[in-house]
């Protein structure tokens, strides 16, 4: 059970690049509404994602596998921040798209 913290991460992790990502793709057709719900639901996605590491390195330390600890822990501090950083950039290029256009 454990194991599948990994594999949610990285399926939520994905869902906060997409969301944003296809948001920005259909922003000619899109009627502007929807941008802000789906900016939440992508920051949403980032920090359950972040929070399935933490609960992953917590259950390390819980069961004492420190060399596993070791060995991952610089992989995944990069990649949190990559994930962070991201979808913060993918989500201000939506508010900075969308800034104006949904008051009518």
């Amino acid at each position: 059970m454990v194991g599948l913290l990994n594999i949610g991460s990285l399926v939520f992790g994905l869902i906060a690049w997409i969301l944003p990502a296809v948001h920005l793709q259909r922003h000619a057709k899109s009627t502007h509404k929807s941008w802000a719900a789906f900016s939440v639901i992508s920051i949403s996605a980032c920090a359950i994602s972040l929070c399935f590491q933490i609960f992953n390195t917590y259950h390390l330390v819980k069961i004492g596998d420190w060399t596993a600890l070791m060995d991952i822990m610089g992989g995944v501090a990069f990649s949190a921040a990559v994930l962070l950083i991201v979808t913060v950039a993918l989500n201000l290029m939506t508010l900075l798209l969308y800034r104006g256009k949904t008051q009518s």
